[in-house]
């Protein structure tokens, strides 16, 4: 899967807050904007950041909408989510779209948890087989990054499952416990905010996937 270009960013980013402007339930909060080219700019910085972690976003999105909390409910995140579905499937390729989704989905479950302290029980995980939001690159003995044979841990809101398809590696969560082997076809899943490290046992190739809910839990 590879990320959109920033050209797809900006044409999804400028079909989708059109129909929000029309929208009967978005539209009226968003009227607050005076200039729409600048706010795309915006938009598009900080989707380039989200997808592709250009840093190019420096801004806060918690604040900004703080700013405007007399006119936000929390039923608008699920219409927006409605929106941002259609638009992605319209305008990308279907793995990329559900990316997009995916990431759309974590982005409203914080805003909603910071602004209300409630959760977003989002459409896109109706009915939908539960995807991976992104996949790293395939690994090797000889490039897997050096971190990961460190101790670190995910974001506290990721999960990640380790495929390993040749070879076999060690894992181990913590610095005293004995871990576990997970050989050629098998799997090991990631909880978020766990420190955790990887050893490589011989020639191997791997590769991790990233995913906004616990995988274990929807097959």
């Amino acid at each position: 899967m590879t990320n959109p270009s920033e050209a797809q960013i900006f044409e999804v980013l400028r079909e989708f807050y059109s129909r929000v402007q029309k929208d009967d339930e978005l539209g009226p909060v968003f009227a607050v904007v005076e200039d729409w080219d600048e706010h795309l700019t915006r938009l598009g910085e900080f989707w380039s950041s989200v997808t592709a972690m250009t840093g190019k976003y420096k801004g806060n999105p918690i604040a900004m909408h703080l700013v405007h909390l007399e006119r936000i409910r929390p039923s608008m995140f699920k219409r927006w989510l409605e929106l941002w579905t259609e638009t992605t499937s319209s305008r990308l390729d279907p793995e990329t779209a559900r990316m997009m989704q995916a990431k759309a989905a974590r982005i409203a479950a914080r805003l909603s948890h910071a602004l209300f302290n409630t959760s977003v029980a989002s459409n896109l995980r109706k009915n939908t087989r539960l995807s991976p939001f992104r996949t790293s690159a395939e690994f090797t003995q000889e490039n897997i990054p050096p971190q990961l044979l460190r101790q670190h841990s995910l974001d506290p809101h990721t999960w990640g499952v380790i495929r390993v398809s040749r070879g076999k590696i060690h894992y181990r969560e913590g610095r005293t416990a004995p871990g576990s082997d997970v050989s050629e076809g098998g799997s090991r899943v990631i909880p978020p905010g766990v420190p955790h490290q990887l050893e490589l046992i011989g020639p191997v190739c791997l590769k991790i996937e990233f995913y906004d809910r616990n995988p274990s839990e929807h097959p």
